[in-house]
């Protein structure tokens, strides 16, 4: 069976966790139909879309197909067993040429907002400079 997920962070391609994604992905950028509020939280700052449509704003991703044994590892990856972190929800994105989509997303538990540091939010997308926020944290000590 083949599943559609909707990756907005470190499973994107080129970022750190993209070699747990082996799904293959749609061509172009997806938002989401929603505008939700996307954030950079906690010590390795991490990108946490929260499940509250109508605040932040449309958040930039990619569209990926993915079999089961790839979604059992990205439900591995975001920890998905865990209380207060991400939780696999159905989500519409819009294609460049306007298509809706339906598929999945991770999104992250809203009480974490309270219990890790914000560092940026809401984002409408997850780049490159803020996955180098945690390399110089690292590189801080």
């Amino acid at each position: 069976m083949s599943h559609l997920i909707f990756v907005y962070g470190t499973l994107k391609q080129g970022f750190r966790n993209h070699h747990i994604n082996h799904g293959e992905r749609l061509p172009g950028v997806f938002h989401t139909v929603a505008a939700l509020p996307l954030y950079v939280v906690g010590p390795n700052h991490l990108p946490w879309l929260v499940n509250a449509p109508g605040q932040g704003e449309p958040v930039a991703g990619e569209l990926y197909r993915v079999d089961d044994a790839g979604l059992a590892r990205m439900d591995e990856l975001e920890q998905i067993e865990r209380p207060d972190w991400y939780l696999r929800q159905p989500l519409q994105v819009r294609g460049e040429d306007g298509r809706v989509w339906d598929c999945e997303v991770y999104f992250g538990a809203a009480s974490r907002l309270q219990l890790d540091r914000v560092h940026l939010g809401p984002v409408p997308a997850y780049t490159q400079e803020h996955a180098a926020l945690r390399e110089r944290a690292l590189a801080a000590g």
